[in-house]
């Protein structure tokens, strides 16, 4: 309980920062800014309306990291301009990325092994495959995505390094390091799976996750 305290109290200031970025914004006029910030203030709530909606039950540390991830990427990176001042936040960002859609992966693939109502049961190894090609395949749709704003748009979501305009060694950097948070995730994955009183930090979301969401893994 004291846990789930402090991550909440942990986001209220975060939004509460967002907040008043939001209102410094419309003061001075700067109209994007404010826009942007009032998403990313409505997306740090949509771990709650998630829950609320699909009945899934998201451990408190996983919503903070989801939520840090979004102020750390879009308040900071975006409006805060860090890409720009740390060469090494967009990289930081990335391998994050993958840390988290890794779990997101291992545990999309754990609960239909685990279900009654999907007759499947796949071994350690494929579900740790799972995970790590879902969290490639996902940066690397982000990848595109990015790709078509700047093509389309003329944006500059690709942080082109100095040296190569075309934005190339960004984008296989950004892979990369997805490709490693992916991949240290799976690899601790698979051993939640095949030695389950090993213990880490993913061991213990994962194992807070089923304890919030028992219907998810009655055989």
């Amino acid at each position: 309980m004291r846990i789930r305290v402090t991550h909440q109290r942990i986001t209220l200031a975060l939004q509460l920062i967002l907040l008043g970025e939001a209102a410094f914004a419309v003061w001075g006029q700067r109209w994007f800014t404010a826009f942007l910030t009032a998403m990313i203030i409505a997306i740090t709530f949509f771990p709650l309306l998630f829950e609320r909606r699909f009945r899934i039950h998201i451990p408190p540390e996983l919503q903070l990291a989801a939520i840090g991830f979004v102020f750390a990427s879009l308040f900071l990176g975006e409006v805060r301009d860090y890409y720009t001042r740390f060469w090494w936040w967009d990289m930081a960002l990335h391998t994050t990325s993958g840390f988290l859609l890794g779990i997101l992966g291992f545990l999309l693939v754990h609960i239909m092994n685990e279900t009654e109502k999907i007759h499947v049961h796949m071994n350690p190894g494929f579900v740790a495959f799972f995970a790590f090609m879902f969290a490639l395949g996902v940066g690397a749709l982000w990848e595109i995505f990015e790709f078509s704003m700047d093509s389309l748009f003329g944006m500059n979501m690709q942080k082109p390094m100095l040296g190569d305009p075309s934005g190339l060694t960004d984008t296989m950097w950004d892979l990369i390091v997805d490709a490693i948070g992916a991949l240290v995730i799976s690899v601790l994955g698979w051993r939640y799976l095949k030695n389950p009183d090993k213990r880490s930090f993913l061991e213990r979301w994962i194992d807070s996750f089923i304890e919030r969401n028992p219907r998810f893994f009655k055989k």
